[in-house]
Order: C-alpha cells, then sequence, then structure tokens
C-alpha cells in the first residue's frame, strides 16, 4: 500500500460528523482494527527491509574490498573495483553507492509510512476523549 492510498484512506476517515457522535464514539474500535492491520503489515515491512539493508551494507563492505568474484559481480550487475580503497574510507564509497542511496530512500519512504500510520492510531486512542469532550459541550449550550 502507498503513502497516499493510506493518506487517502485517512482522509475519508478523519472527519467526525459531530451531529452523530455516538456513531462516531462506536466506529473509533472498527478504525481502529483497519489501520493498526495496516500498520503491522507496514511495520514488518520494514523491519525487513532494515534487515536487507544491513546485508547489503555488508555485500557493499565485500564488494568494496575485492571480495567479489566474478559471477557475483555479474549476478549483481556491479563492476569490478579497479582501485584499492582504505578500509577508512569504505563508508564514503558505500554512501555515495547508488543501490545504498536507493535503499535508504525506500526505507525512508516504509518509515514515512509506518510513522504516518502510528500518527493516526494515535489519534484514533484520542478520538474518544474528543467525542466526549464535543458531547460535554453541547450539554453545557443546551444548559445541562
Amino acid at each position: 500500500m502507498t503513502l497516499e492510498e493510506i493518506q487517502t484512506l485517512w482522509s475519508k476517515d478523519a472527519p467526525v460528523d459531530r451531529t452523530e457522535l455516538a456513531t462516531e464514539a462506536s466506529r473509533i474500535p472498527q478504525l481502529h482494527s483497519k489501520y493498526f492491520k495496516i500498520f503491522s503489515t507496514e511495520r514488518l515491512i520494514l523491519k525487513k527491509m532494515e534487515q536487507e539493508s544491513k546485508q547489503l551494507w555488508k555485500d557493499l563492505w565485500e564488494y568494496y574490498q575485492g571480495n567479489f568474484d566474478y559471477e557475483e559481480l555479474k549476478e549483481r550487475g556491479w563492476d569490478q573495483v579497479n582501485q584499492r580503497i582504505l578500509k577508512a574510507d569504505l563508508g564514503i564509497h558505500i554512501d555515495a553507492n547508488q543501490d545504498w542511496i536507493d535503499n535508504n530512500l525506500k526505507m525512508a519512504y516504509q518509515k514515512e509510512k509506518v510513522d504516518f500510520l502510528e500518527a493516526i492510531i494515535k489519534s484514533l486512542n484520542n478520538r474518544g476523549f474528543n467525542i466526549n469532550a464535543a458531547i460535554q459541550w453541547e450539554k453545557f449550550k443546551v444548559g445541562i
């Protein structure tokens, strides 16, 4: 699921109908369940990506050390490193590697989805209090 799809879903579910506060209160568990399922799935994807990222970093470290044979290089589409890179400079080369950059951008996008879903869940957790406050305000306005 893309971030845009999640945002569209939330923009439909977020508004509270102030004329039907009881109905809105009863929708909270349903909405919480819906978004928590999405959140759990997206968080697991992020965890998987984090582990794959660690493996990619290790592979790039090995690559820049010159430890990959021709078949491994061909399989990944990487060119042979033609220079000796100092261990102190490996981080610079890894950070500049396009595969590493692409990986980090994908992880940042996934993290943004997880953070957005976490914010939705926090909002839903507070929705009951907000609805109760709206009910109390309506009572106050009519003098109850």
